[in-house]
């Protein structure tokens, strides 16, 4: 039966995917390879659509869609126990043909094919075992295969497979190579070896090639010599291959630069008119045409920058665009990264977005005066890009919701950068200026609260509502005598901690500057006692609004 007669498609290749078992299935992306820098999550285009160089399968599988071609059914070698069995019912992929096929559909005889063990559901088929064939291209043509040359030796011997000649070409041309004379030796000694050499790879091509039973190409059974006078010979053919000496080594390549490098706007003067299409100017200048931008949002200024070029310029002012939010998006392109750092804005909000590492660490080397900053429900990879990157402008900072954050995680954030100098006597860390921190629903420890006092000594507003091991032990390091936070708090948020209990109320009267208590959903506290904090108070009364919700009015 002819590959014609078994269907239209016969010898179309079938897409593999994915076996998701092996060690490249399972893995992450690397995220430093050519095909990750292109993908929209590292922040690249996305245009080449390819997978991770580490996580290219090494075991791929046939389609859920592939059927028998023959009887038109999947794969059904879950449904009997006997390997046989199993193998006869199971869908095998012809490397010639193409054609898939159950290995019981097949009447071939006692004909048999060649399985291929490091792919699976791959073999060749009985039909081209039988028939000879082992090219592609020959068998996608349809022409006949040719018939095994007799040798002078021996029977008729089929030709090798292209795969098999080229790993013999390699392995003669790494022999080669190790042949090749010495620079020290004369000229003569360089021909004479090359003679030897050649000689000697001749003996060694001799049986191979009346194995296969083939005549040595028109031109490449001598030895040539080229220009400069030396010899060498061509793996396989013993024709000219390269000469030595050998050239010089080619220049290492140069470090591929950042391919979306964008700066802060340039500082040259903008137009202080809007010129006209009658060429006289508008009698508003620049600055009054500001402060009615001012009034506007981020979709009417949008509107405004496609009326023309000057107002484009001119509403991508930074006093027009003091916050952005690009909050709850899935992933952030190109394009925004740039709109963002072309604005500079004073607040930027990334709560629950894709940001990666990358592309947090590239917006916060761009921008310098970034005074708030959240990424609340980000996940802990991408915030930790917050420990290399240079913050000497921020003063809030939102982490609240991030999952498996550990302290050893937290201590990175707070610690120093690591090129401060030994002698130094105060090291400085990251969130020395930072006044407001919002860390709710994280598993903070005692722990790493030392190490918020000592490092973030200026915070006049802390969250730490929903912290599981925030407890009495906690409140007692915020309020002692050497914290700097007992001066500094005005606004504390304990609400959701369980731990807490009624012995811990006390120690609030030692924040004489807290303004705002929040302590809801805390169980073990009862209202009883909020009440009488709240009547003592530190040092005056406050006011209770909703229950275990201490206020005063500033």
């Amino acid at each position: 039966m002819s590959s014609s007669s078994r269907g239209p498609g016969a010898g179309a290749r079938r897409r593999r995917t994915r076996c998701r078992r092996c060690r490249a299935c399972v893995r992450t992306e690397c995220g430093d390879c050519h095909f990750c820098r292109d993908m929209k999550k590292f922040g690249g285009p996305g245009r080449m659509k390819q997978s991770c160089l580490l996580r290219q399968c090494t075991a791929p599988v046939l389609p859920h869609t592939a059927v028998c071609l023959l009887c038109g059914e999947a794969g059904k070698e879950d449904t009997v126990e006997g390997e046989e069995e199993k193998f006869g019912l199971s869908l095998m992929e012809c490397t010639i043909c193409n054609e898939i096929v159950h290995p019981g559909c097949l009447k071939m005889g006692k004909a048999e094919g060649v399985i291929n063990a490091e792919i699976p559901n791959c073999w060749e088929c009985p039909r081209c075992t039988q028939e000879g064939r082992t090219s592609k291209v020959g068998a996608g043509l349809g022409r006949k295969p040719k018939p095994p040359l007799a040798s002078a030796e021996g029977p008729a011997v089929p030709s090798p497979s292209p795969q098999r000649e080229k790993l013999e070409r390699f392995k003669r041309m790494c022999q080669l190579l190790e042949r090749v004379p010495d620079t020290s030796s004369s000229s003569s000694d360089s021909d004479s070896d090359s003679d030897s050499s050649g000689t000697s790879l001749s003996e060694d091509e001799a049986p191979g090639e009346a194995r296969n039973g083939r005549r040595p190409a028109r031109g490449s059974s001598g030895e040539k010599e080229n220009r400069g006078g030396r010899r060498a010979v061509r793996p396989g053919s013993g024709g000219p291959l390269l000469s030595w000496p050998l050239g010089p080594a080619p220049p290492p390549r140069p470090p591929q630069l950042e391919r979306h490098v964008v700066r802060p706007p340039p500082r040259s003067p903008e137009p202080d008119t809007l010129p006209l299409a009658a060429g006289s100017d508008h009698p508003l200048p620049r600055a009054a045409w500001l402060r009615v931008f001012q009034h506007l949002g981020p979709r009417e200024l949008c509107i405004c920058m496609r009326v023309c070029r000057t107002w484009s310029r001119w509403c991508y002012d930074k006093r027009l665009w003091p916050r952005m939010d690009l909050s709850r998006r899935k992933s952030l392109t190109p394009p925004m990264l740039s709109g963002v750092v072309r604005r500079q804005p004073r607040a930027l909000d990334l709560s629950w977005t894709g940001v990666s590492k990358k592309q947090l660490m590239w917006l916060l080397n761009r921008l310098q005066g970034l005074q708030e900053l959240v990424l609340s429900g980000c996940s802990w990879l991408s915030v930790s890009a917050l420990g290399s990157a240079p913050l000497p402008a921020l003063r809030l900072l939102d982490l609240r919701w991030i999952e498996d954050v550990k302290d050893s995680q937290l201590r990175e954030l707070l610690l120093p950068p690591p090129d401060t100098k030994p002698g130094q006597t105060e090291s400085r860390g990251r969130l020395q200026g930072v006044a407001e921190l919002r860390l709710a629903g994280l598993e903070l420890t005692d722990a790493s609260l030392r190490l918020l006092l000592r490092h973030a000594p200026q915070l006049s507003a802390l969250d730490l509502s929903h912290c599981a091991h925030v407890g009495d032990p906690s409140v007692h390091l915020l309020t002692a005598p050497t914290s700097p936070l007992r001066e500094t708090l005005v606004h504390l948020n304990l609400a959701g901690c369980h731990r807490l209990t009624d012995h811990c109320l006390p120690l609030f009267r030692r924040c004489p500057r807290l303004r705002r208590l929040d302590l809801r959903s805390c169980r073990q506290l009862s209202p009883e006692a909020c009440a009488r904090l709240a009547a003592a108070g530190p040092p005056g009364p406050f006011r209770c609004p909703e229950e275990k919700l201490l206020l005063k009015d500033s």
